[in-house]
């Protein structure tokens, strides 16, 4: 059977000051998506929603699946197993490492405090810090990351084969139907996947709600983006 995994970028913030919600807008608009998505799956598929553990990856995993939901109603002739959201630490933000601990890339340094108040730093000496500094201040955050060999952390090449090594092992499992997976995460995983795997160069932030959509068959799997395409031998081996 062939397996699909959908890598979803998360709707839209008003912010990366921290762990904010998806706006209004936002609600309204992944559900939009979840019923253009519906339009994808096929009659006695099982579907799955998964996310990180920010909010605005799980309330866009909820919107979604509402979207999916109220689709296949409306056109009441396809028999679907759908799957309730749940968490996946699989597909999180890149690991980057401050005194110890793991924090979530964000635009501000207070939001970037408030993930280390046990470690007692002021606020007022991450910017003499290695890595944060060209970081806050870089037009394209997620790009300078990118683009780094050795950051605090994960690096790009890292994260990919992180989230390729995932998806390869949901077609491992014995499906007795058609398995499809919306996993909703953010920009800088996107971005990494894409730069390995398929366009080798970074096209920058992806919009809100698009995805990479992966599906494996037969050994292969094939990447389609926008316009791009590719397929992959897959051996674990290599």
């Amino acid at each position: 059977m062939t397996v699909y995994v959908h890598f979803v970028r998360h709707e839209e913030v008003a912010s990366h000051q921290g762990d904010v919600p998806i706006t209004e807008a936002g609600l309204a608009s992944a559900e939009e998506h979840g019923r253009q998505m519906a339009e994808w799956i096929t009659e006695s598929e099982r579907v799955f929603f998964l996310h990180t553990i920010t909010k605005r990856t799980r309330q866009t995993a909820e919107q979604l699946r509402k979207g999916v939901v109220r689709k296949l109603k409306d056109v009441n002739n396809r028999t679907v197993s759908i799957v309730d959201p749940f968490n996946e630490n699989a597909i999180r933000n890149p690991d980057i490492f401050l005194g110890g601990l793991r924090v979530e890339l964000v635009s501000s340094y207070e939001a970037l405090s408030e993930q280390i108040t046990c470690l007692g730093i002021e606020e007022g000496l991450l910017p003499t810090l290695p890595f944060w500094p060209p970081f806050m201040t870089s037009s394209d955050r997620i790009g300078y990351w990118l683009h780094l060999d050795n950051p605090p952390g994960e690096n790009a090449e890292a994260v990919a084969r992180r989230l390729m090594a995932y998806a390869l092992s949901l077609s491992f499992i014995p499906h007795k139907e058609t398995s499809r997976y919306f996993c909703v995460t953010h920009s800088p995983v996107l971005r990494a996947f894409l730069k390995k795997y398929l366009l080798k160069e970074d096209l920058g932030e992806p919009d809100y709600c698009e995805s990479i959509n992966l599906s494996f068959s037969k050994g292969i799997c094939s990447i389609r983006y926008r316009e791009y395409h590719t397929n992959i031998t897959m051996d674990l081996e290599e």
